[in-house]
């Protein structure tokens, strides 16, 4: 079924190194790599391997020292800072480890937050608030502070939030890493029925091989290239 979609992310070439001291050090090093509508693709590897660095590359958080990112038909390395703002807000949701849900909001109000700067009316923003909240099955805690709610609930809430733009691509860092085992499977089993039954695109960076399992496809980082993963990742993961 990917194989046969469209290619939504096409990496090509991608280099990128941070100056520490008086040296560049390469963070990454000719990263070539297709992602198809609908796929969830986990990105493996060792702490400070590139994963994270890559993922920020793909929804236009940092750019590249050379080579190309395009999603969607946009090459979004020849952006500007304001065209990449732009960009994000209407094609990336974000997925974190510690949810970023802000306290002083009620679930229903952090979920409505991408979307007070659209164009929509206050009654087309509560419909897709509470579409998302179905959709995540949190539709009964929509008036509950985050406080009030469980990890996996504010995870739940989180991913409400990156959806209810209908974004072209979900980007996901280690959105288990800090949820206990049950948690960790109902937030997957979500990003797996997002994937299989909306047709949303996931690149979920994941040090977890449980976490990988449940993705479509994996790609194991190490050093900055991409690289066959060691046979106890591989045994743990498919």
């Amino acid at each position: 079924m990917v194989d046969a979609a469209e290619v939504i992310v096409e990496i090509r070439e991608l280099s990128k190194s941070y100056r520490r001291g008086g040296q560049s050090v390469p963070v990454l090093e000719n990263i070539s790599l297709t992602i198809h509508e609908g796929e969830f693709l986990a990105l493996m590897g060792p702490s400070g391997s590139g994963k994270s660095t890559l993922l920020n590359l793909i929804a236009g958080l940092d750019q590249a020292d050379s080579g190309s990112v395009i999603v969607g038909g946009v090459d979004i390395t020849t952006l500007s800072e304001t065209e990449l703002a732009d960009w994000r807000a209407g094609h990336v949701g974000f997925i974190f480890q510690f949810y970023n849900l802000i306290p002083v909001l009620t679930a229903f109000e952090n979920v409505e937050l991408p979307l007070i700067l659209t164009s929509l009316s206050k009654k087309e923003r509560r419909r897709h608030v509470e579409t998302a909240l179905q959709l995540v099955k949190l539709a009964d805690r929509m008036d509950h502070y985050p406080r009030q709610l469980s990890g996996g609930q504010q995870q739940r809430v989180a991913i409400a939030r990156a959806v209810v733009t209908d974004p072209t691509i979900l980007v996901a860092d280690e959105p288990t890493g800090d949820l206990d085992r049950g948690s960790a499977e109902e937030v997957l089993k979500l990003m797996e029925r997002l994937s299989e039954n909306l047709g949303k695109t996931i690149i979920m960076v994941t040090h977890d091989p449980r976490a990988a399992r449940r993705a479509q496809s994996m790609k194991y980082l190490d050093k900055g290239v991409l690289a066959n993963a060691p046979e106890a990742t591989l045994a743990e993961c498919f």
